[in-house]
Formats: structure tokens, C-alpha cells, sequence
């Protein structure tokens, strides 16, 4: 893993897996982690919705020991307290969760920001307050996230080309039809169910590393 003065390998974006406790059937998250991570996933995100905070800095630790196992970015979604509480290697934040800017000050420049954006001016604003990367979608319809915002081709496009920091795709990407954002610019895909809801994690995760890298070429 390399990150330097918040600064860090985008090539850590190429296979971006976003954790979702909804298909565990009895196994634990951080059973699930290793699996992405056993199948070749190149950044962790902890996105935790249902735990309340002294679980959920239990579980971040859990993942953080898989992830420095591995070698691979340990982020925390939306959270700072959770961030900070666990030494996460960075946070993730949405539009309506605290902005780059803020999370910069507070985590400081040795870690890694990235923000969502669905628009040019979103984008160029995040990249200004200090954002690390972007990520950009819902590039197709998906299930996980029922109330995501749809962002067209051409958008994906003008944010790529808009910005100078790297920009993953999320939201509805899966085997099918990950290879219709080949040429966009992004520097890899941020997957969910793609993962997580597959019944060989592991395979799953080997198949979708191998078309992420034919798509960001």
C-alpha cells in the first residue's frame, strides 16, 4: 500500500469492494473481507448502517488487521469518530455527510479522503476541498442503494476529464456489464452485491478483478 502526504497508488481503486453485512448467512464480515481480498479486491470500505458505534469500531478493527494482512487501503464510510477511533487509513463521505474539506482538517494529510459526486460542479468542488478520489454513480440501476442518484455515461465522462484526481465508478456494476464503462477514464469500479451476494466470494472476486482491469485499460 503506498500513501503518501494524503496522496496514495490509485491503482488501489481498481477492484474497490464496499461491505455489506445483508448476505452474511452466519459468517462473519471479516471472513467475507478476506475472501474479496483472497480474490484480488485492492481497496477495502467499511460501510456500516446497522451497528452501533462501539460494534462497529469492534468490526472496524477486525477488517483494518485482514486489510494490513493483505497490503490493501482500509477506508471508513461516512463516519470521522469511527475513522479516528480505529486508524483507518482513510474515510469515504457522501454529500450529505461532513465535507472533504472538514475531513481533511480533522484526519489530516496523511490520510486518504475520497468523496461521492454525481455531477461536474460536485466533483471539481471535492477535488478543491481536498478530496483524494471520487467516486461517481449510480452508473447503473442497483438494489443496494435503492435512493442513488443515476449518472449518465456523459457525465462520468466530463467528471473524468474534468478533474485531476482519480475517479471509480459504483452502483449497480456487475459481470455483465461492467465492460460498458471501457473508455470513460475511470480508474476502477467500486462493487457491492457484485461481491458480497455472490455464493463463491472468492471467484466472484477473481472474475470481476480480472474484467476490472480490461475496463480501466
Amino acid at each position: 500500500m503506498t500513501i503518501v502526504s494524503g496522496r496514495f497508488d490509485d491503482r488501489a481503486l481498481l477492484l474497490y469492494a464496499v461491505t455489506d453485512r445483508s448476505w452474511l448467512g452466519g459468517r462473519t464480515l471479516a471472513h467475507d473481507v478476506e475472501e474479496v481480498l483472497r480474490g484480488g479486491a485492492t481497496m477495502i470500505q467499511l460501510r456500516e448502517k446497522e451497528l452501533d458505534f462501539e460494534k462497529s469500531l469492534a468490526e472496524a478493527f477486525e477488517i483494518k488487521a485482514v486489510c494490513k494482512k493483505y497490503g490493501v487501503p482500509f477506508i471508513v464510510n461516512d463516519s470521522v469518530e469511527l475513522a479516528l477511533a480505529c486508524g483507518a487509513d482513510g474515510i469515504h463521505v457522501g454529500q450529505s455527510d461532513v465535507d472533504a474539506r472538514r475531513a481533511r482538517e480533522r484526519l489530516g494529510g496523511d490520510k486518504i479522503v475520497g468523496v461521492s459526486a454525481q455531477t461536474v460542479e460536485q466533483a471539481v468542488l471535492a477535488e478543491k476541498s481536498g478530496a483524494d478520489y471520487l467516486g461517481v454513480g449510480a452508473v447503473f440501476t442497483t438494489s443496494t442503494k435503492k435512493d442513488a442518484d443515476f449518472v449518465p455515461g456523459d457525465t462520468l465522462r466530463t467528471i473524468c476529464g474534468a478533474v485531476g484526481i482519480p475517479v471509480v465508478a459504483i452502483g449497480g456494476i456487475n459481470a455483465y456489464n461492467i465492460g460498458k464503462l471501457r473508455g470513460f477514464g475511470i480508474k476502477g469500479t467500486a462493487l457491492i452485491s457484485a461481491l458480497f451476494a455472490e455464493k463463491n466470494i472468492f471467484e466472484a472476486t477473481a472474475r470481476m478483478r480480472k474484467l476490472s482491469e480490461e475496463t480501466v485499460k
